[in-house]
């Protein structure tokens, strides 16, 4: 059976979204990677510029309210691994069982929060935090709270450039053409 296969063809508004997505990117990277080089090393400002990049990917979607609900469970699940991280962080190093015992705390508050389907997202950005904190084992404790700032920064301009954007683009369109 053969699959017929479709070429996508690509519209301005396509154009559009993407270069907005990238524009939002690059001044989430500049801001958090600027703002954290004030504070952290090298190391740790690269890596807040690549979350703070990843959770504006994140919420980036076709529609603004996509991305405002996209931007809510991106920062809910944050804010759990940063609960579990945090303190067990506070006591203990890294260690691959502490990790698992994380993951699987976050996925049992998830789903007692209704939020099966940020299981994944919690469960990610656990693994980060731990695997990070294994890497710097130095003051480990402050990856959950950077982590927290750099998810917290790349939600804000990728939803605050989605919307702006967005109506941007609809209010050219409802402007009449000579």
């Amino acid at each position: 059976m053969q699959v017929e296969r479709r070429q996508a063809k690509l519209s301005r508004s396509d154009f559009i979204h993407a270069s907005e997505m990238a524009a939002a990117c690059l001044v989430t990277y500049w801001t958090t990677t600027y703002g954290l080089s004030q504070f952290v090393d090298r190391d740790n400002d690269l890596l807040g510029g690549m979350w703070a990049v990843i959770a504006t990917v994140f919420v980036f979607r076709d529609s603004r309210i996509d991305s405002l609900t996209a931007g809510t469970a991106r920062l809910l699940a944050t804010t759990v691994s940063f609960a579990l991280c945090l303190p067990y962080l506070w006591v203990f190093g890294f260690t691959p069982f502490g990790m698992v015992i994380l993951l699987g705390l976050g996925s049992v508050i998830m789903v007692l929060l209704g939020r099966r389907d940020d299981i994944i997202t919690t469960a990610i950005t656990t693994t980060v935090v731990m695997v990070v904190a294994a890497i710097s084992p130095l003051d480990a404790w402050q990856q959950p709270v950077l982590r927290l700032v750099d998810t917290v920064v790349g939600i804000g301009i990728g939803v605050a450039f989605r919307w702006i954007g967005s109506s941007l683009y609809c209010r050219l369109q409802r402007k009449p053409r000579p």
